[in-house]
């Protein structure tokens, strides 16, 4: 039986990124917050708990702690966010990916020149929240067809369409359509802010699950990324297992299986990944 891992499984650019940052400040010494879990996975959050650094959740938590270094997580924070922190008096590292500090480049642009912005992705997520909070009016986050034929008595000027970059490549160009419909009296300024990273990575686990007798995709429960490969998968493949680490794996193999696959989401370690693929390609 074949055991075959997705070429882009595990950390993304941006995660590592932000990562790395942390390990490095760690080797520095000194105060360390985190506004937020730096990525959406439980293992390395926890790692970083365990060498002193804290996750702080709100400007409020700062007012009640000793001054240091905050790094701000790969997802962003909103201006408020930002601006709050720095008037505090603390150091800050900010580790918000490329691609998503890009849209927020955009929002705060398209806002300031008038249009209504709307947001493609899951409200509440920090990513979207972030994105949300550069927007100088008040933004609209959509994240299912009926939420976008909603805004038909809604929108009542040019519009600046953005998406959360971890958001399904295909559905975002199904929403963007339905919007371009209802908006027809609106300029609807289209940006694809979904990362390639995120594009190759659900191409990958589409092709793979479609060939694979059994699939299975490691994330966080909370990350974004990783739910949407998982649901990708599953619709190729109803043999596909969603795991956090190798304990959670409970894998029932048809006596033909002929290839099992295994994709990660973009804040999954290495460390976990290689050792579901050894224990995968050992006891099957």
């Amino acid at each position: 039986m074949e055991v075959r891992l997705a070429e882009s499984a595990g950390f993304c650019f941006g995660v590592k990124r932000a990562v790395d940052a942390v390990y490095e400040q760690i080797n520095k010494g000194g105060i360390i917050y985190t506004f937020g879990p730096i990525i959406h996975n439980k293992e390395v959050v926890g790692d970083f708990e365990n060498k002193g650094v804290k996750t702080v959740n709100s400007l409020e938590e700062l007012d009640n702690l000793s001054k240091g270094t905050v790094i701000i997580r790969s997802h962003g924070v909103s201006k408020a966010i930002y601006d709050g922190i720095e008037s505090r008096g603390f150091d800050i590292i900010d580790t918000t990916c490329p691609f998503v500090k890009r849209i927020h480049n955009i929002v705060q642009k398209a806002s300031e020149e008038g249009k209504q912005i709307v947001i493609i992705g899951n409200g509440g997520h920090p990513e979207v929240e972030g994105i949300k909070g550069w927007s100088t009016t008040d933004a609209i986050t959509v994240s299912d067809i009926d939420e976008i034929k909603a805004l038909k008595d809604k929108i009542k000027q040019d519009v600046c369409v953005v998406s959360q970059t971890t958001f399904n490549v295909n559905k975002f160009k199904d929403f963007v359509e339905v919007l371009k419909e209802i908006c027809y009296d609106y300029n609807v300024s289209v940006v694809n802010t979904i990362c390639n990273a995120t594009n190759e990575r659900q191409n990958e686990a589409e092709k793979l699950a479609a060939e694979a007798d059994a699939m299975i995709v490691i994330g966080d429960s909370q990350s974004s990324n990783s739910r949407k490969l998982y649901e990708i998968c599953k619709s190729y493949c109803d043999k596909t297992y969603f795991i956090q680490t190798l304990k959670e794996l409970h894998l029932d193999l048809p006596a033909n299986a002929n290839l099992v696959g295994i994709t990660a989401g973009a804040s999954t370690p290495k460390n976990i990944i290689e050792e579901v693929q050894s224990y995968v390609r050992t006891y099957f």
